[in-house]
This record gives structure tokens, sequence and C-alpha cells, in this order.
């Protein structure tokens, strides 16, 4: 299980790399990695505080 921080980390690298595609199709589907990452650092947060 990754941790906030890796997740987060995964999902800045993802997005710098959408910002870097010119590859409409290929900057997308990095923008929807990034998104999973996002989500899944909010749930580590969340089972965090409980």
């Amino acid at each position: 299980m990754p941790t906030i921080e890796q997740a987060l980390a995964n999902a800045a690298r993802l997005l710098e790399q959408a910002e870097m595609e010119t590859n409409l199709a290929l900057m997308e589907r990095l923008d929807q990695l990034a998104c999973s990452w996002l989500s899944m650092a909010s749930l580590l947060m969340e089972k965090e505080r409980a």
C-alpha cells in the first residue's frame, strides 16, 4: 500500500508529464492516472484520520 506522500508524488509526476505531452490522447490518459493517484491519497488521508 503506498503512502500519502508516494501517491501525491506519483500524481505530480504524471501531471508534469501530461503538461509536456503533445499527444492529446496520452495527455488525457496521464491526467486520468494522476486523478486516480489523487483519489488514492485522499482515501489514505481519510483512513489515517479514522
